[in-house]
């Protein structure tokens, strides 16, 4: 008796294996929407360049519901006071775009920048990141006098 149960359990768990290695059949991610909310950015990342010491700088980010039920940004933090977010504050139904906009000043600031910006909404995969950068170049006198000049 202890061998006819045994032999089944060995037969289930061998079973039960060759039914794991099976690979799930694909299916191509324009086909099937994702279930709920989804916020998919067209870009996650720019980069402003090289800009003097003192610029204010704005870039606006694109992304796209892809999911099945409206999408609504709850909020949007920074990593620093010396960037400004603004965002679509009404719900953006499936298949329709919104906006994140970063507004960055860089007085006080020199060399390679990095700031993430993080946007929180109702979509299932939660908090979503994108980044702006800069290379800050010291102000000089030349470009300080012109400015003073047009005052």
């Amino acid at each position: 008796m202890k061998k006819v149960i045994l032999s089944f359990a060995f037969a289930a768990l061998f079973v039960g294996g060759a039914v794991a290695q099976e690979k799930p059949k694909a299916t191509a991610p324009q086909e099937q929407a994702t279930n709920g909310p989804a916020l998919a950015f067209t870009e996650t990342e720019h980069n402003f360049g090289e800009i003097t010491q003192g610029d204010v700088v704005e870039h606006t980010f694109e992304f796209k519901n892809t999911g099945t039920q409206p999408l609504v940004l709850e909020r949007v933090d920074v990593t620093c006071g010396c960037t400004t977010p603004a965002w679509t504050k009404e719900p953006v139904m499936p298949g329709k775009t919104g906006f994140v906009t970063a507004k960055y000043n860089s007085a006080g600031r020199l060399g390679q920048q990095k700031k993430a910006i993080v946007v929180h909404s109702n979509a299932a995969d939660g908090a979503k990141y994108i980044y702006i950068t800069a290379n800050i170049k010291e102000k000089t006198n030349a470009s300080a006098a012109k400015t003073s000049a047009k005052n």
